[in-house]
């Protein structure tokens, strides 16, 4: 695929790429494709039966493998066929942890594991609400509660057998920021409201508390100055009907069957506009990690600002 959103890493440039190649673009705001899946997938029966069974067995937005409560949701209760669902989740997390431990030595150290689901439904046309709709350009934000500026990484696999899934974009924050900044309501901020206070100290102390109770609560319920912020930058765009048909710096991406792709999410904006069966796997990268922090949504929120 030609766009310029696009780095495509073929099995040859693959096996000859340098220790920080793809972290290095990730973190310039670059999709990395994958002409070929480079995880092992599931065998063949248990795609079959994911394909045709899940869609009847939906109960909430997706199908998803929840790591630190061991359980998957999304699915009835009674199916037949939740062992299997959440066997084919917990291998393939496994599978995708290993391949990004041995490609993105250093960006990957001490990454939390989020999620790992299947998206058993058609995009196109699901009728959710804006804020849920993954039809509509955005970019990630609130996924895991307090990201604290964090980074969010998935990892796609379209395992459509004659498909493609298709994207949308408008490019990555640093523009998007400086562009719309004001119109979302970001830029009178400080940097010292990015960060969390002694009273969000508390809250997340509580819920982590909860959490040794065995109710893990606090991924999903905990927040920070910089997450709402990102939050509100990602239900502007969805809610701003001008910025959705907006063409500048608009592309189309079209992932074939057995495809797959990585993107820092919080970085680049997309939309999924139509596609049906796909495996979306979630780390969350310490900023610390990253090799090029400048680059992050933290830092430009903070330097923006710091500016305003």
């Amino acid at each position: 695929m030609n766009n310029p959103l696009l780095e495509t890493f073929d099995t040859d440039r693959l096996v000859a790429s340098g220790p920080d190649e793809m972290g290095a673009a990730l973190e310039s705001g670059k999709i990395i494709y994958f002409p070929q899946c480079p995880v092992q997938l599931p065998p063949t029966e248990q795609l079959d039966t994911l394909r045709r069974e899940l869609p009847k067995h939906l109960k909430l937005k997706n199908i998803s493998y929840h790591p630190e409560a061991g359980s998957v949701r999304g699915l009835d209760a009674e199916s037949p066929i939740r062992d299997l669902v959440q066997q084919v989740l917990v291998n393939h997390s496994d599978r995708v942890s290993e391949f990004l431990r041995g490609v993105l030595p250093g960006l990957f150290d001490n990454a939390l594991i989020g999620t790992c689901s299947f998206r058993p439904m058609e995009e196109q046309g699901r009728k959710l609400k804006p804020h849920a709709s993954n039809e509509l350009i955005h970019i990630d934000a609130g996924a895991y509660g307090a990201t604290n500026g964090d980074r969010l990484l998935r990892f796609f696999v379209n395992v459509n057998e004659t498909t493609d899934r298709v994207w949308l974009s408008r490019g990555a924050f640093p523009e998007l920021l400086n562009r719309y900044a004001a119109e979302a309501g970001l830029a009178g901020l400080t940097p010292k409201q990015l960060v969390k206070g002694p009273l969000g100290h508390l809250r997340s102390g509580m819920l982590r508390a909860i959490d040794k109770l065995g109710m893990p609560v606090s991924r999903a319920l905990d927040s920070s100055p910089y997450d709402r912020a990102m939050r509100r930058f990602h239900n502007f765009m969805k809610d701003t009907p001008d910025f959705q048909s907006d063409p500048d710096g608009r592309v189309e991406m079209r992932f074939p069957p057995m495809s797959a792709w990585m993107v820092l999410t919080d970085m680049v904006s997309h939309a999924c506009i139509s596609g049906q069966h796909c495996f979306n796997y979630t780390a969350v990268l310490p900023l610390a990690s990253c090799r090029h922090p400048e680059m992050a949504p933290y830092n430009l929120l903070a330097k923006q600002n710091a500016a305003a």
